[in-house]
């Protein structure tokens, strides 16, 4: 019996199947490399990268939480001249697509660093987060305004010829007009969800948890919020889709691709096993051999709804 043919291509990279890992779980790829061999997934992408490093938020900043974990890092990163200098390097040495997350305080931070990616050819394409606030429009958070989110899309787009993947958020109102609105700016694929926000309290000290207060709600407890959303911006939208959101197994991947994700995520599941990505991978191939599924590119929006 032939092997299923697992290979998707997104925006223009062929990746050799569809499991991807998630900005800011992977760290920039060399730290997972003894645990995972890179070419058995699709591409990483690495911790969001602005222009000048940034040391996060104080500690405690993740906490376990019930099907999931909160997380408030801040974004903590090198910065854009130590990736080139520290980082890049590894990059040259991996025949899996490398994909850079980054964010920016205001437009002209983004349109810098897509500038500057532009220029290194080890970065097969750039994913960008506008869950971020503009310091200049009174923190406005770009992702949740479609107006800011077209003008900041834009800008990129104007800034790179690479392959341009959108972060949305899901604290949004209405996640298609945000997808539309990225859509419209340029953007080649989208990725969704982002974590949704919570806060977690300690009873006994009547006290947040996270010295943030808040964090980000990813794992198993988001998955239904974000297959939903992918359903409904893939019905509305004429680009590929990368789902994310609890991602745990390999049936978890495919239901994400029934929903009309060309690809996934994998995020919180490094955290508790760094080989995930590489047995969520084998799971996929494994259920589309029992079921008789030659190319998973049929699975693509195929969901009976």
């Amino acid at each position: 019996m032939n092997r299923p043919d697992l290979s998707v291509e997104l925006a223009g990279i062929r990746l050799r199947n569809p499991v991807m890992t998630a900005s800011g779980t992977f760290g920039y790829g060399r730290e997972f490399a003894d645990y995972l061999d890179l070419s058995a997934i699709g591409a990483f992408i690495t911790k969001g990268l602005s222009l000048r490093p940034k040391a996060g938020n104080p500690t405690p900043r993740i906490v376990e939480t019930t099907g999931g974990m909160l997380n408030a890092i801040g974004l903590q990163n090198v910065g854009i001249d130590a990736f080139v200098a520290e980082k890049l390097p590894f990059l040259r040495t991996v025949d899996t697509p490398a994909i850079v997350n980054l964010y920016g305080n205001t437009l002209d931070e983004y349109g810098e660093l897509a500038e500057r990616l532009d220029r290194l050819p080890e970065v097969a394409g750039i994913e960008v987060n506008i869950s971020c606030p503009n310091v200049k429009q009174g923190g406005i958070v770009f992702g949740t305004d479609p107006a800011a989110a077209r003008e900041v899309v834009d800008l990129v787009r104007k800034s790179t010829i690479k392959p341009l993947i959108v972060k949305l958020s899901p604290n949004v109102t209405d996640v298609v007009v945000m997808a539309r609105a990225c859509a419209d700016a340029g953007a080649d694929a989208l990725s969704l969800i982002n974590t949704l926000t919570g806060m977690a309290i300690d009873l006994d000290r009547r006290r947040p948890v996270l010295a943030n207060v808040t964090g980000g709600l990813s794992g198993p407890a988001i998955k239904p919020v974000a297959l939903r959303m992918v359903w409904q911006v893939a019905k509305a939208v004429q680009l590929p889709i990368i789902g994310i959101g609890g991602i745990m197994t390999g049936r978890d991947a495919l239901e994400f691709m029934l929903a009309g994700a060309t690809a996934v995520q994998v995020g919180t599941a490094n955290f508790l096993d760094p080989s995930a990505a590489g047995r969520i991978a084998r799971e996929m191939e494994q259920y589309l051999t029992e079921h008789g599924v030659d190319d998973v590119k049929e699975l693509i929006g195929a969901l009976r709804a």
